[in-house]
Order: C-alpha cells, then sequence, then structure tokens
C-alpha cells in the first residue's frame, strides 16, 4: 500500500469514526430522552437537551420559514463535502492537523447531511451554559466541524510555509 493510499485509509477511517459515533448518540438521544426534555449533567454548566434543527449548525436560519431552506442547506453541504473530500484525496500525508481537521469536518458533515436527508432536521441535543447565558444547542457532528475548522486555522496562522529553494 502506498503512502497514499495509507493516508487516505486513515482520513477516511476518521471521518467513518465521527460519523457512527454522531449516528449512536443522535439515536440514543432519539429513544431515550423525549424531544424538548433534558437531563442535567453538570448542574448550572452542561445538560442534555432533545432538540430538532431546521436551520444550520447551532440553529442558525432555523426560525426562517422559507420553503427552500432545507433544499439549499442540503445543497450547501453535498458541495462543501465535495471539496472536503476532494482536498483529502489529494492529501499524501497521515496524521497532520490538516488531515485530521479536514477528516472531523468530513465526519461531521455526513453526519447532520444524513439527519437532513432523512427527515429535513438534525437532533441537537448538547447545551453548554452558564446562568441564563447558553450556547445554542448542537451535536457530536457540529462539534466535529468546530474542532476541524479550528485546527485548519491553526494550521494556517501559526504553520509557516515551506522556502522555496528554487527561486534563489
Amino acid at each position: 500500500m502506498t503512502k497514499q493510499y495509507s493516508a487516505r485509509a486513515i482520513h477516511f477511517f476518521i471521518a467513518l469514526v465521527v460519523l457512527l459515533l454522531d449516528r449512536w448518540s443522535k439515536h440514543l438521544v432519539s429513544v431515550h430522552i423525549p424531544l424538548y426534555t433534558h437531563i442535567q449533567i453538570v448542574p448550572g454548566f452542561f445538560r442534555l437537551t432533545h432538540t430538532e434543527n431546521t436551520g444550520a449548525a447551532f440553529s442558525l436560519f432555523a426560525d426562517s420559514p422559507a420553503h427552500w431552506k432545507t433544499g439549499m442547506l442540503i445543497a450547501f453541504s453535498l458541495v462543501a463535502l465535495v471539496i472536503v473530500f476532494g482536498l483529502l484525496w489529494t492529501n499524501a500525508r497521515a496524521l497532520t492537523p490538516a488531515g485530521i481537521a479536514l477528516s472531523l469536518i468530513l465526519g461531521g458533515a455526513l453526519g447532520n447531511l444524513w439527519d437532513r436527508l432523512a427527515s429535513g432536521r438534525v437532533v441537537d441535543f448538547l447545551l453548554l451554559y452558564v446562568r441564563q447565558y447558553q450556547w445554542p444547542v448542537f451535536n457530536l457532528a457540529d462539534s466535529a466541524i468546530v474542532v476541524g475548522a479550528g485546527l485548519l486555522v491553526i494550521e494556517i496562522l501559526f504553520t509557516k510555509a515551506p522556502k522555496d529553494h528554487a527561486t534563489r
């Protein structure tokens, strides 16, 4: 197996693990926590809250009545998946921050797309809050996407590009 195929296998395995964990966690929440109820985990900070989001990540556009919203979100997800898949396919090195980041984004995007295609909505259940301030309810797929995007930003900001010795 060549180095490039080995890197691809690792990247797609990471994406698959993210997808499977996301599907499993959403299934558990859907089966064991009735819609719009919650289970307190860390009082004053964290609880599981079963919601269904018809908008984008972190409930963006959830209140929009537009009939085309779900189709547009699916189309956007498909375009993003093609781009991320292409970037991963051309990445010849495994376990780089960029490769891991793209793998997390791919797995998370697939997880949320699965829900959107199946039901037009995404199961969310993680709620972080402090007093009256709270983050929008999210899921493992959203978390993987945000962590992946954060890793990409860190990679872009703090990794120096190799100097091109051919121009000297």
